[in-house]
């Protein structure tokens, strides 16, 4: 199985879609050969280079996503989550590497990008492609099996003010990874909201709160807090070209890979 090579973006118009094709630009070796879009969007034929705000490329933003698809290798994906289960069947249909960075997905929506997996896609799937962050969700995992439910567990994020699902992906990672680590419940012990008289802090749940402002790339911390002592463990992301240089790296990673659904921890070893 040869190399990978040619890519397609999708949302390639959008603030992530710009970010994801600067990354395959500067990654030797690599060639987009498709950008898709709504059918709605503005940026239906002009050049995708152009909008990203570099030398025209030759390659037209188009809503046929068939069309966008053809002979291409891999596709990387941070749209919606309707869009992303549209665009996994077409990738398991011609056995290429899906990257998806979408978030707010529901359980019916998994299933649909688990079955593409076993139908032929290489799917590469996570709330969150940084480095740092799932460093950050093994720590967490770790520092929650040592100290035990005795330890309240509060995660804080921050987002820009048109991020449009709460709490963040890589939050629920976050929680997760908690969750994991106390071998419990994820489901059972999340407190995604407080207002009114809620009464004392059960133990053992895992708080969630959510911030919304400006144009804040992604904050997110972890709390564990004991009876005389906390930990805090924080990343904060500056630019959103990491996440995108993530995404490049975990679908030239998964090109060798046989069919199946993968995460960032799989490509990073974790």
């Amino acid at each position: 199985m040869s190399d990978l090579r040619t890519v397609v973006i999708a949302g390639a118009a959008g603030r992530m879609g710009q970010a994801l094709l600067k990354a395959v630009v500067a990654t030797e070796g690599l060639c987009v050969v498709g950008a898709i879009e709504r059918s709605s969007s503005p940026a239906l034929g002009k050049d995708v280079g152009t909008i990203a705000g570099l030398e025209p490329l030759g390659i037209a933003i188009t809503a046929d996503i068939g069309a966008a698809l053809e002979g291409a290798e891999a596709l990387l994906d941070f749209t919606t989550p309707a869009s992303s289960v549209a665009l996994a069947h077409e990738t398991a249909a011609r056995g290429m590497v899906h990257v998806i960075g979408t978030t707010g997905c529901s359980a019916e929506d998994e299933a649909a990008f688990l079955a593409a997996a076993e139908a032929g896609a290489r799917i590469v799937k996570a709330g969150n492609f940084s480095l740092g962050v799932n460093l950050l969700v093994e720590l967490t995992k770790k520092a929650a099996e040592v100290l035990g439910p005795d330890w309240d567990a509060e995660i804080v994020e921050m987002h820009h003010n048109r991020k449009v699902d709460a709490p963040s992906g890589t939050a629920l990672m976050l929680g997760k990874a908690i969750a994991e680590g106390r071998q419990t419940s994820f489901k059972d012990k999340t407190v995604m909201a407080r207002e009114g008289h809620t009464g004392p802090r059960q133990k053992g749940t895992i708080g969630f709160a959510t911030l919304r402002g400006g144009n804040v790339i992604g904050e997110h911390s972890v709390y564990l807090v004991g009876p005389n002592e906390r930990i805090e463990l924080t990343h904060k992301a500056q630019d959103r070209a990491l996440f995108a240089d993530g995404a490049v790296r975990a679908a030239l990673w998964a090109r060798n890979k046989p069919k199946g659904y993968y995460q960032m921890a799989d490509v990073l070893g974790f």
